[in-house]
């Protein structure tokens, strides 16, 4: 899988883009029926995300774990499924509803995993970041 720091920030780039698109789409139509997965994608796509990318790059023993990985892998897709769940019932489809609720509860979990791996490596202090331009051990 590589880095799951750099992935998670990768992705939040990628729901920053879609967020202020959809942002944008929203203000150029007066019509703002998606301001809650406006909100949404912002928050649980590019502020989360981003901030589980700074914890893992400051905490990289955090990030070597088993519960990171499976965190991420609940974590990313879930949060996919969920946005889209959410416009589609926002979007006049209350079927999907379940779908969302299912997926919304995992997107919960994840976050539980997230806490339960902070909470364990916040007991030891952060690793110094590197100037930009230097690797470690340089």
């Amino acid at each position: 899988m590589g880095n799951v720091s750099n992935w998670y920030f990768r992705i939040a780039m990628c729901w920053i883009l879609a967020g202020i698109t959809l942002g944008l789409v929203m203000a150029g139509s007066h019509n703002y029926a998606m301001t809650p997965v406006h909100a949404h994608i912002n928050l649980l796509g590019w502020v989360s995300m981003s901030l589980f990318a700074f914890f893992y790059r400051l905490w990289p023993a955090a990030a070597a774990t088993k519960l990171a990985k499976i965190q991420f892998w609940t974590y990313v897709p879930a949060h996919f499924v969920q946005m889209v769940t959410l416009a589609m019932v926002i979007g006049g489809n209350p079927g999907i509803e379940p779908v969302l609720a299912i997926a919304s509860s995992v997107v919960g979990a994840a976050f539980v995993m997230f806490v339960l791996n902070a909470w364990k490596h916040t007991a030891t202090p952060a690793v110094a970041m590197q100037p930009l331009g230097t690797a470690a051990g340089d």
